[in-house]
């Protein structure tokens, strides 16, 4: 796009566009070749010749019909300073995003239990799959890592940002992976070792569990109280339908239901995230679950700061060289072929 930084400049052309007008009535002949002039003689010039033969002969010579050219470039000359004095110049937009991401660990338990089918049509840790997929994909600038846990704990996936890669090895997760049980102060500590050495300034572990801490060396709380000091925030999500659910049992005549009581320790999970400023999800389904992240996601938002400006090149060069070229061409035309006699 192109601007102008004095556009206040064009009105010079006013007097110009008078000056021509004022010359063409003062010089009242046309400019065009070849046409009848309708210019009155000026009775006091007197020239004598002995005869006007030889000047029928001679004719009008083409310089003559040229007499208006220097003047015509001066005008365009005139022009093209005014448009150097407007400063025309081609303006691009550009745009600088610096953003401020957010390191996520997502902690998921893996734990038999978490093969109950209440949340129809699927079990808890598809959903839970599925939905953490979804999260991922909507997340940008931020470092996501995956730590997996049930008698013990292991990351299954580092912080990057490669959401792709968090999302295959999120598909290879699967119950029965590691010896059976629920280290939820494990899973946090996993998630801590993971989030030590971030320079983010924003740190969150999600960590999603159906069960009680039973296994473990680490208390969940002193887990959580370990926190603190490394600025993480937990955001604990309990999983399962109130009551019973269906739990799948092997037997020698094939797979058998049986309803188990779900139980999750609430209170554990609130103070967790409490101590460290998250907050507490219950998820009795698919659908709340999904609605738990999108909460989440509102929570976390990465900071995004937009920086808007404008750079700028000058093209008055052209409009330069152009003046300057018609310049020297009259300067040339009226000291040669269109010279005045004195």
């Amino acid at each position: 796009m192109i601007t102008f930084q004095t556009p206040w400049a064009f009105l010079l052309l006013l007097p110009i566009a008078a000056l021509v007008v004022w010359r063409l009535w003062r010089w009242n002949k046309p400019l065009l070749p070849g046409q009848p002039s309708t210019a009155k003689p000026d009775k006091n010039l007197r020239i004598k010749f002995p005869s006007f033969l030889p000047l029928e002969k001679i004719g009008l010579k083409q310089s003559t019909r040229l007499t208006a050219l220097p003047w015509l470039l001066r005008i365009i000359v005139l022009i093209l300073l005014v448009i150097i004095i407007a400063r025309p110049r081609a303006a691009f937009k550009e745009q600088e995003v610096s953003t401020e991401g957010i390191d996520i660990v997502l902690a998921l338990d893996i734990s038999s239990s978490m093969l109950a089918e209440d949340f129809h049509p699927k079990n808890r840790i598809v959903a839970a799959k599925e939905v953490g997929k979804e999260f991922i994909s909507g997340r940008k600038s931020d470092r996501i890592g995956l730590v997996v846990f049930a008698g013990e704990s292991y990351t299954q996936c580092p912080l990057t940002l490669d959401y792709e890669m968090v999302k295959e090895f999120m598909d290879k997760v699967d119950v029965g992976a590691i010896e059976d049980g629920t280290a939820i102060g494990m899973a946090i500590a996993t998630g801590l070792n993971r989030l030590r050495e971030s320079k983010a300034k924003s740190k969150v572990i999600i960590l999603l569990t159906d069960g009680q801490n039973n296994r473990g060396e680490i208390d969940p709380l002193t887990a959580a109280q370990a926190a603190t000091p490394l600025g993480v925030k937990i955001y604990t999500i309990g999983v399962g339908s109130e009551g019973i659910a269906p739990y799948p049992v092997q037997t020698p005549f094939g797979v058998r239901y049986q309803q188990m009581e779900v139980k999750i320790d609430e209170d554990l999970l609130k103070e967790v995230a409490s101590i460290t400023g998250g907050k507490y999800f219950r998820a009795a389904d698919a659908d709340k679950l999904r609605e738990i992240y999108r909460v989440i996601d509102e929570m976390e938002k990465t900071k995004i700061e937009l920086k808007e400006y404008r750079t700028y090149a000058e093209l008055y060069l052209p409009y330069a060289l152009a003046a300057l070229g018609l310049l020297l061409l009259e300067i040339l035309l009226i000291s040669t072929r269109l010279r005045r006699i004195p």
